[in-house]
């Protein structure tokens, strides 16, 4: 009897370990691709940051505006940039921001980007993790410090992706693509 229940316990532990590695691998974000020119000089900043830490006015404690996000001259060549945020203290990459198709003569986001599919210059705006289009502020639980990467991807095109596009479907597009990136990472706790 004793020796039964022990083999049901370390089957049903099996079982679970398994389970949450398929879970975890179904739900983990993507690997970026690669960039095609090394050492290209890109620089992604923030002019709505205070140092590395994200006020509240850009999280769910306050007005959740996007913050302003600029950046230097790409490599020759970009024909559009995307930019994707996410929580990486999640256990799943929290995605609270995807854009693309930004054109590549623009050089920023404005702070309090609308929150709509399509922006008057044709940039493309997709679905973050809260399922709604453009930017989703921080939101960890209490007490806790998490960390945002704003990651900026100079591209070879523009992407053809559908309006309600995710981080994956963008990162998957991208490959063969890309040129730079350039990644800006600021924390916030409630």
């Amino acid at each position: 009897m004793r020796r039964s229940r022990a083999f049901f316990l370390t089957g049903a532990l099996v079982v679970v370990a398994l389970a949450t590695g398929v879970f975890l691998a179904m739900t983990r974000s993507p690997k970026e691709p690669q960039p095609r020119i090394a050492n290209a000089s890109l620089h992604l900043a923030s002019s709505s940051l205070d140092g590395d830490t994200i006020p509240s006015n850009f999280t769910c404690d306050g007005a959740e505006i996007s913050p302003a996000l600029s950046w230097t001259s790409p490599p020759e060549g970009t024909q559009s940039f995307a930019l994707i945020a996410t929580d990486r203290d999640s256990l799943v990459h929290f995605v609270h921001w995807v854009v693309y198709n930004i054109p590549s003569d623009k050089r920023e986001l404005p702070e309090g980007t609308p929150k709509q599919e399509r922006l008057p210059d044709g940039t493309d705006q997709g679905k973050n993790n809260f399922d709604n289009f453009g930017y989703g502020g921080p939101c960890p639980p209490m007490k806790a410090i998490h960390h945002y990467a704003f990651v900026l991807y100079a591209l070879d095109s523009k992407l053809s992706l559908p309006p309600d596009a995710t981080a994956k479907q963008a990162l998957q597009a991208m490959i063969g693509h890309l040129l730079a990136r350039s990644e800006l990472v600021a924390s916030y706790h409630r």
